[in-house]
């Protein structure tokens, strides 16, 4: 095999977690060119990548149709030997199908699997990790064997925050989701930074991580929290200098959301707060020193695959009801 391509065009933490490909390909053909293609928005986290050949980028925002088919037609020209897709969906079905690529390797799942050489099923349980899932179409290939999921962060990436990184000891946080019901309290957030500043006589140094958006929800939790040394960071960092800066932290405080993969990724201590999803649904994290806190036995939990804009029930208990113990037991 001489010219692969890996296909994940859905979110952030998807794309990270296909990275678990990229390492086991790698180590089992290190001569092989590897090409990903991703969606238009999602590319900064496979800069300078030194695994890959090229990242091939699928705007899916504007001419929607008419960019996949010039994808396609780029996908022919460069003659791949095997593609590999991770999802489940027509459009990339479509480029897996058209690729010329001899091997041609999918889930079942795909409507157009039937036009792919492999077919995968794609494998539920409690047990079964999403890097389990996408490993699987290349276990024939390589082996059976989990590898982690792994971002590379550049040499001026890690410069951009060295400074940060000084302020030892230190905890990132990041506060918040694209789904409200995903995403713990903004007041259990300022009760959490009172919590820790209360335990410690010199408390730890705090960074608070997210996109623009969040920018003023941090704001205001550092505002309300008073915590004696906190700076806000959401909206300054790129995604690859907010994984470099969670490399070394004491403690990554999470939800279930992209930053606990890129906690994976950097193999960075990480306390994962599951509000309405739980690990179950295969996304949880894999760090070696990963803590998941959520309430067990809530009986309308989980109450789906991706969240909601509000608590159905009306009650968000499953935010409400995290003990603080637990929270601050991971930093033990």
């Amino acid at each position: 095999m001489q010219k692969i391509l890996l296909i994940q065009t859905a979110f952030i933490g998807d794309v990270i977690l296909g990275t678990a490909v990229i390492e086991k390909i790698h180590a089992f053909y290190p001569e092989a060119k590897i090409d990903f293609l991703l969606r238009k928005g999602n590319e900064s986290l496979l800069e300078g990548h030194p695994l890959l050949n090229e990242v091939l980028v699928w705007n899916k925002q504007e001419n929607k149709k008419k960019n996949m088919f010039r994808m396609i037609s780029r996908i022919r020209q460069n003659r791949y030997d095997v593609v590999v897709n991770m999802q489940r969906f027509f459009a990339t079905g479509l480029m897996t199908a058209f690729s010329r690529a001899p091997q041609r390797i999918g889930f079942k799942k795909n409507p157009l699997a039937w036009l792919f050489s492999k077919k995968v099923a794609y494998q539920y349980g409690d047990s079964i990790h999403e890097v389990d899932r996408v490993l699987g179409l290349v276990a024939h290939l390589t082996n059976g064997q989990r590898v982690r999921p792994k971002l590379y962060p550049t040499q001026a990436q890690f410069a951009k925050v060295a400074t940060y990184r000084q302020n030892t000891p230190y905890i990132c946080m990041a506060p918040t989701s694209v789904w409200f019901t995903k995403q713990f309290l903004q007041e259990r957030w300022i009760e959490l930074l009172r919590a820790i500043a209360q335990k410690y006589d010199t408390p730890p140094q705090v960074y608070l991580l997210g996109a623009p958006g969040d920018k003023a929800a941090c704001e205001q939790i550092m505002a309300d929290a008073q915590y004696p040394s906190i700076k806000n960071l959401a909206g300054e960092l790129t995604l690859l200098e907010s994984a470099a800066l969670m490399q070394n932290a004491q403690m990554n405080y999470v939800n279930d959301s992209a930053p606990m993969h890129l906690a994976s990724s950097m193999n960075a201590s990480s306390c994962t707060i599951y509000c309405s999803t739980a690990p179950s649904f295969g996304y949880g994290p894999l760090s070696d020193n990963a803590t998941i806190v959520q309430v067990p036995d809530l009986p309308c939990r989980p109450c789906g695959l991706h969240g909601h804009a509000a608590c159905p029930k009306g009650h968000f208990d499953c935010a409400q009801k995290i003990e603080m113990g637990e929270l601050l037991g991971a930093l033990e």
